[in-house]
């Protein structure tokens, strides 16, 4: 039986995926203006050729790939932004490189991949500075939208106001390398690294110098059971020392209910202390609040 090589290579196997190896370099190598763009998220720069190849594969959109240090068998996972790397070169964020492990020059291999949509992800400050922004959670979801994928135990690096932060990336589901393009994503944030607990300290209530009911106007008009009690025995009661009248004859102090019977001109001052109320009291505590179960959406505004 005939075997026909040349009916083999004019029809490729398109179920073989993109395998090759490439030199590495960091995107301050690449020729030409800097590119923050391309340093300040998750994808490279490759070759034409490898857009060519790609496309005879039918490589399922979008492209994503896991790049391997196959010295010390480490990956992570990335998508492509451009394809105009020298031939034999591609360019990374150098935050990638650092994972990877990676000096200038050295060989890298690039495997096209298929990875599921994320549904969730958390992260860790690696510094207590992050809890200086106001709204971190709007600040990742825009930096993010530079990013194709996430991988756990990366260690991610944002930009927000100039200054660069670094994000360990615990963990992700559905699986260990998700995909966050055209997704919606719940997100959580764990305590910095160095991150401590103020210790919360309990204000003492002061005893209150002045009795409210001392506060209290007279009784005027008309007021029930004033008179003194007679004994039906014709005995007179006996003085135990004590005279609960006046405490009697004044009105239930209640407070933050105005005398409208007030005097004019005349000023009383409550000087007693109140116990702070829990809202007061979460503001006093860590200014970190861990987010659980929050989410933002990576469907718009995409570069």
């Amino acid at each position: 039986m005939f075997q026909f090589n040349g009916f083999n290579m004019m029809f490729p196997d398109h179920s073989r995926p993109f395998n090759t190896t490439y030199k590495c370099y960091s995107v301050s190598m690449l020729p030409g203006n800097e590119r923050q763009d391309v340093e300040n998220g998750g994808k490279i720069i490759m070759p034409p050729s490898a857009l060519d190849q790609l496309t005879r594969l039918n490589v399922v959109y979008p492209m994503l790939f896991k790049i391997t240090n196959g010295s010390i068998n480490r990956s992570t996972h990335a998508g492509v932004l451009e394809f105009v790397a020298d031939e034999g070169k591609i360019y990374m964020p150098y935050w990638m490189m650092h994972n990877l492990a990676l000096d200038q020059g050295d060989i890298v291999e690039i495997e096209s991949v298929s990875i599921p949509v994320a549904t969730y992800s958390k992260f860790q400050p690696q510094s207590v500075e992050f809890l200086d922004i106001t709204n971190p959670k709007a600040v990742l979801e825009n930096c993010l939208r530079n990013f194709a994928c996430l991988t756990t135990g990366d260690l991610i690096a944002i930009k927000y106001n100039n200054t660069t932060y670094e994000l360990s990336v615990l963990e992700t589901k559905p699986g260990p390398a998700v995909t966050i393009i055209e997704c919606d994503m719940n997100v959580e944030f764990a305590p910095p690294v160095g991150y401590t607990e103020p210790e919360r300290k309990e204000k003492e209530e002061e005893p209150m110098t002045i009795d409210p009911t001392e506060l209290m106007p007279e009784p005027t008009g008309f007021v029930a059971f004033k008179g003194e009690g007679t004994r039906l025995d014709g005995k007179k009661k006996k003085d135990n020392g004590t005279n609960d009248a006046p405490a009697a004859q004044r009105q239930t102090y209640v407070r933050g209910i105005p005398d409208y019977d007030h005097p004019y001109g005349l000023l009383r001052f409550d000087r007693s202390v109140r116990k702070t109320d829990q809202l007061e009291s979460k503001l006093e505590d860590s200014k970190f609040q861990e987010f659980q179960g929050e989410g933002f959406n990576l469907k718009k505004n995409r570069k």
